[in-house]
């Protein structure tokens, strides 16, 4: 094989070593986040069975849509802003980061034309409001879900 000016072989370089561990870096860093993923939950029997889009799941959770379209009310139930689950729940559904959708209940709630959604510290406290709320929404890990709650389909 032919060497280069260094003595080095062209594929063994440092450039070349350097992609290869960036690319197993990012293929084992998106197994993993895939191996996590976050169901959008209902209360089971709320209108919002069908198939729901990202952009309308952003207006629920950043409290800019408030009522199902049978007119009720839309109850949100979230985690804290440091949680893991949180953090995947925004990143994988409403494709944001966790400190953009904190900004957007912030400016509701200091301008005083909105509230920010109930805060609940644990996977499980999350299951069970939802399960116990009319008309709620919140997120769940696989691990999480049982049959209290509902799935709600994203588009």
């Amino acid at each position: 094989m032919k060497q280069n000016k260094s003595g080095q072989l062209p594929c063994c370089g440092g450039n070349f070593i350097a992609l290869c561990i960036c690319c197993l870096v990012l293929f084992f860093s998106n197994y993993t986040a895939q191996a996590e993923e976050v169901f959008v939950t209902v209360k089971r029997g709320t209108p919002a069975t069908v198939p729901t889009s990202r952009y309308v799941l952003s207006a629920i959770f950043g409290m800019r849509l408030t009522t199902w379209p049978d007119g009720s009310a839309i109850r949100v139930f979230v985690l804290p802003d440091d949680n893991h689950t949180h953090s995947l729940f925004c990143k994988q559904i409403l494709q944001i980061f966790p400190h953009q959708l904190r900004t957007a209940w912030d400016r509701l709630v200091y301008s005083g034309t909105g509230q920010a959604p109930e805060v609940l510290g644990s996977e499980l406290e999350l299951r069970t409001r939802i399960a116990n709320t009319p008309g709620a929404i919140g997120y769940l890990t696989k691990e999480n879900l049982d049959e209290s709650v509902a799935i709600l389909p994203v588009e």
